[in-house]
């Protein structure tokens, strides 16, 4: 028999919300059938309007509360403009630490079967907002004039926004004085549709530490009109600028970034510091946006790779020797692998300046270069991976396995697929010893953790 859905478009619906997707929507259930709503949290009743039904699921909009949630805060005198990417900013900063740890419990039990270990109590930020060091905003028009910010959600449209909770104060200034600049001077926003016009994103990034700041602009074209003119005023309006760079990208795609990047003036990088260890960050480099929370996060890996001096080391995506060179202070040598050569040109370059000399970096699959260390006699007293939300990749979880290191630390994105390469581990001989959440990123659905694992 064909199943209907027992709800249609347009239809009016009293819900008990249980849970929140990865996006940050609600999921109420009638007769089991999922609807998703965004603005709404976990344990509200509430009415709402079927917008779309799916076969399997389907699409709401909130009428009206009956019942709030204690973690819900009022946003409805504020400008919507400031929440761009903040899923979650309509609960309390208290209610975000409690689900996201929730969320990292419930997913090791239910993906990761592990019902006996030892989740710590997240670890938050006192100040949970403005501490992204980097933007990179889409250009758009509006009555001739330039407008930057993000897209709405599921659509292409740009909401102008002046600045954001969750960017730093210079992040926002620097934005909105290169997107005046650019108006001013009359250069034209890209065209998706039409693929045409020249400013495709405004990027900025800041050292925290240093103080420097870089600004990217992102064109359709290789000139860029005016440049003369919109160097000078970047460099007399932006305070602390100490590199202008353009990247090039001239392909219809909404990927941001270009093959091409030209430093137009100053430094083509800036430098920053995460505890004792100085980055120096290019255009195109991959930096931790909240450098605060990576210290603690990476304090956390260092503590459970429990190092001596006396041990190799592991980084099985190493980035741009972030982990790495952490790692390095403690250990007798540390091997760094990754995949995106830049990012390895980038961990080498962060060696030097730090004077660390017991690193060494590869470019490659992790699951391809390992086994080859472990032919050369390199194996890995203490092995850690921070993949991508992915997770690991399997023959790279089945290396480990053969390997056998004594230690694992795990540094993970995504709650599930950790517990998922979890469950591979435990399987494989490993025993997963404790798990400790750590905010990266309030205000979204985000959630980083650190694990301990140990051969049993």
């Amino acid at each position: 028999m064909k199943r209907t859905a027992p709800v249609a478009k347009n239809d009016f619906v009293d819900v008990v919300f249980e849970d929140l997707t990865h996006e940050g929507a609600g999921v109420a259930k009638v007769d089991g059938y999922p609807i998703f709503v965004p603005n709404v949290l976990p344990g509200e009743k509430a009415k709402i309007k079927v917008l779309k039904a799916n076969k399997g699921y389907g699409f709401g909009r909130l009428v009206e509360i009956y019942t709030e949630s204690p973690y819900r805060v009022d946003l409805s005198q504020k400008d919507p403009s400031l929440y761009g990417g903040c899923q979650i900013q309509h609960m309390s900063y208290e209610g975000q630490l409690t689900f996201k740890e929730k969320q990292v419990r419930e997913v090791l039990k239910r993906i990761g079967k592990l019902e006996d270990v030892s989740v710590h109590p997240i670890i938050g930020m006192d100040k949970p907002m403005h501490y992204r060091n980097k933007a990179q905003v889409p250009v758009g028009e509006e009555e001739g004039v330039l407008i930057a910010g993000f897209f709405k959600p599921r659509t292409h449209e740009i909401v102008d926004a002046k600045e954001s909770i969750i960017q730093d104060p210079v992040i926002n200034e620097t934005v909105q004085t290169v997107k005046e600049i650019c108006s001013e001077l009359g250069i034209p926003a890209y065209n998706e549709e039409t693929h045409k016009g020249v400013l495709r994103h405004i990027m900025a990034r800041f050292g925290k530490v240093s103080g420097e700041v870089m600004v990217v602009i992102i064109t359709r074209t290789a000139e860029l009109p005016f440049k003369e003119r919109i160097i000078e005023e970047i460099a007399a309006r932006v305070p602390y600028v100490k590199s202008i760079v353009q990247n090039i990208n001239t392909k219809k795609t909404n990927v941001i970034f270009g093959e091409e990047t030209r430093t137009l003036w100053g430094s083509e990088v800036i430098y920053d510091r995460i505890g004792d260890i100085n980055f120096a960050i290019s255009a195109r480099s991959f930096y931790q946006v909240n450098p605060e929370q990576t210290k603690v996060l990476y304090d956390k890996a260092l503590e459970y790779a429990e190092l001596t001096g006396e041990e190799n080391v592991i980084d099985a995506y190493c980035g741009i020797g972030t982990i790495s060179l952490f790692l390095a202070q403690k250990a007798k040598k540390v091997f760094g692998v990754e995949i995106v050569p830049q990012a390895i040109e980038d961990a080498k370059r962060n060696a030097e300046l730090n004077n660390i000399q017991n690193v060494e970096f590869a470019v490659g699959e992790a699951e391809a270069v390992i086994p080859e260390w472990y032919k050369q006699g390199n194996a890995a007293d203490v092995l850690v991976v921070d993949p991508p939300r992915k997770g690991c990749d399997e023959a790279l979880l089945q290396t480990i396995i053969d390997m056998k290191p004594k230690k694992v630390v795990y540094v993970s994105c995504n709650p599930a697929t950790l517990a998922r390469d979890l469950r591979v581990l435990e399987d494989g001989g490993y025993k997963t010893v404790e798990v400790q959440p750590v905010d990266m990123f309030p205000q979204t659905m985000h959630v980083e953790a650190v694990a301990r694992i140990e051969l049993r």
